[in-house]
């Protein structure tokens, strides 16, 4: 089965020329592309010349792959702008072997449709193919989404994309350590090891033995719960959680005061955890403001009316 093409479209607010300037010149190109770290034109001895040029992506560990490219041709009608071009790669640790897209400028009422659509042929016979379709052609069309929308946020709101990258590397982190103290809050101490100090913290609350075993249970399963909700929800639903998680530490903490306040006395003790998964929460609540997302692009051609 043949694997399908990427689309992408975004709607910008911005002026035809600024838009054009910020995806047609490679040093601002590569700002806003996650695709690319690099992209370099080459000199063409005729003006009437095919612009070919050069393009990297590191991938980390050292490794990295090129490839050439060269545009087509660039076609105007009806105000509407047209830019074709196809990419190639020569190395051996590139899936992309050869292939080809556009990008379409057309003015609406709204803004500009930016928009593209590209295809490919990948290396490695029918593993190649498999590993393109499940993997790599999804992780291309979310990276070319997230990228029209970091453009769209530099464009119509002076965010430049350095900025979204490290708001959007901040929001990964917080997640990711506020997802893992839950889970790890769920697990060891509540799950694994109760005897350690939790089971004593429910019965000073006035539990039996038998019901602060069956409660540490049931709140270290809670715990692990939500802390998945970090891991697994989307972004744009991740406010009313970090909310949560705040709410919920301040009554935990206060319930800890009451039922035994000597553990506040304790090393790594409630106050500074709770403290500190207070302050990413903050964090992470402050840096879901203006936030690229892939959501906000269309990944398919609309209908036809």
């Amino acid at each position: 089965m043949k694997n399908p093409p990427i689309y992408v479209e975004s709607l910008i607010r911005c002026p035809m020329e600024a838009l054009w300037d910020h995806t047609q010149q490679p040093d601002l190109h590569q700002q806003w592309d996650l695709r690319f770290t690099e992209i370099r034109y080459l000199p063409r001895p005729v003006a009437s010349e095919p612009q070919q040029f050069l393009y990297a992506t590191r991938i980390g560990f050292g490794l990295g792959v090129a490839g050439r490219g060269e545009s087509v041709g660039t076609k105007e009608k009806n105000g509407e702008r047209t830019s074709v071009l196809k990419f190639w790669s020569d190395e051996w640790l590139s899936l992309i072997h050869t292939g080809a897209g556009y990008w379409k400028y057309i003015p609406t009422t709204d803004g500009l449709r930016f928009l593209t659509g590209y295809d490919y042929q990948t290396r490695f016979g029918a593993p190649g193919r498999l590993l393109d379709r499940f993997v790599f052609r999804p992780l291309m069309g979310w990276a070319t989404a997230w990228s029209f929308d970091c453009l769209r946020l530099w464009l119509e709101k002076g965010i430049k994309p350095s900025a979204s990258i490290r708001l959007a590397l901040t929001q990964l982190l917080v997640r990711l350590v506020l997802g893992f103290c839950w889970i790890y809050q769920g697990v060891v101490p509540k799950l694994l090891y109760p005897d350690t100090g939790e089971l004593s913290i429910l019965q000073g609350a006035g539990f039996t033995p038998e019901a602060a075993r069956y409660t540490a249970s049931a709140v270290g399963v809670g715990e692990i719960l939500f802390g998945l909700l970090f891991w697994l929800l989307p972004t744009h639903l991740l406010r009313p959680v970090y909310w949560l998680n705040m709410v919920g530490l301040l009554v935990l903490g206060m319930g800890a005061i009451f039922s035994q306040p000597a553990i506040f006395v304790a090393p790594f003790n409630p106050v500074t955890l709770n403290a500190s998964m207070l302050v990413l929460a903050a964090i992470g609540l402050l840096s879901l403001d203006d936030l690229p997302s892939a959501r906000n692009c269309l990944r398919q051609p609309p209908l036809p009316s």
